[in-house]
């Protein structure tokens, strides 16, 4: 059993989770869809936060995956609890501002309720992207303490714009590795958890690593696992996975959500935190304290 800790403690590495999840997109994001060659022959080896890349975006700047996040995070708590559809009408809403970057995945599926009210898009063998494993944190958060009830937030989620089971199943573990490690669990009680993913289905198996770090969900996580288990430390383990290339902004999302988790917010290197944007920092921080005292571990 994990070693429990106090409210204070699992707040602050709510936050961490939320606020590495950002840290990750921002890192990862100027080196998305170059491999992990051209990153080398470019940066050395990216350890800063620099921006450009194919969106040309400012240091520190987030794209989807943080944004995305967000419109969950923000329908949770203007509901005080759980509220799908509040969920889908902050996806459209951000879908009318013509963000950054968006998937097209996700686009159809917010397209598909913003124009027939469809909360559940229909399975879709295509559909194994990231895109709902990307936004998995608010919904972690939320919540923390009742195993059940993640399960059935993060399908519901999910299934906005992804319905498959390997992203189904992406999205249940991931939740749980947060649930995890914000309560103290070891690295090894992680491992065990990630291990059940890839009994239940196989593709996941991510030893020996493949070098994969496409937008396909298995890839996305294989890579995040990898760089988690291998890393010793919240900079370590984004380092290397952003440096795979390929999606780097969700592979450094997720990853950064887990170790922000694992290794709480004195694990996050200052240098990066000097250059996220302070406005959407200050939100995650709010964000993150109100969906932890929604959950049912902190409201018993």
């Amino acid at each position: 059993m994990p070693h429990f800790l106090d409210h204070h403690d699992i707040r602050s590495r709510a936050r961490a989770a939320f606020i590495g999840l950002a840290v990750g997109d921002a890192l990862g994001a100027p080196v998305e869809f170059m491999t992990a060659g051209e990153i080398r022959s470019k940066h050395g080896v990216l350890r800063e936060i620099v921006g450009g890349g194919w969106l040309r975006l400012k240091p520190g700047q987030v794209t989807d995956d943080t944004e995305m996040s967000l419109c969950v995070a923000r329908a949770i708590v203007a509901a005080g609890g759980w509220s799908l559809r509040g969920i889908a009408d902050e996806f459209a809403g951000w879908l009318r501002t013509k963000p950054v970057d968006v998937g097209d995945t996700c686009r159809r599926g917010i397209r598909n309720f913003m124009l027939k009210g469809i909360l559940e898009t229909p399975f879709n063998q295509w559909d194994a992207g990231n895109g709902a494993a990307m936004r998995m944190l608010p919904a972690a958060l939320y919540t923390l303490g009742d195993d059940d009830l993640l399960q059935c937030c993060a399908l519901e989620q999910a299934r906005i714009t992804h319905n498959h089971p390997l992203s189904d199943a992406a999205c249940i573990t991931l939740g749980r590795l947060v649930h995890l490690a914000l309560q103290g669990a070891s690295r090894n009680r992680l491992r065990r958890e990630a291990d059940l993913l890839a009994a239940d289905h196989p593709a996941f198996t991510f030893t020996p690593y493949r070098g994969l770090a496409t937008g396909y969900v298995v890839d996305t996580v294989q890579t995040v696992f990898h760089h988690f288990f291998r890393g010793r430390s919240f900079e370590e383990c984004l380092v290397g996975t952003v440096n795979q290339g390929g999606d780097a902004d969700t592979t450094g999302a997720i990853c950064g959500m887990v170790a922000g988790a694992f290794y709480g917010m004195e694990g996050i290197p200052q240098r990066w935190l000097k250059r996220m944007e302070r406005r959407t920092m200050t939100e995650i921080a709010d964000l993150s304290a109100r969906l932890i005292a929604l959950s049912p571990a902190l409201r018993e």
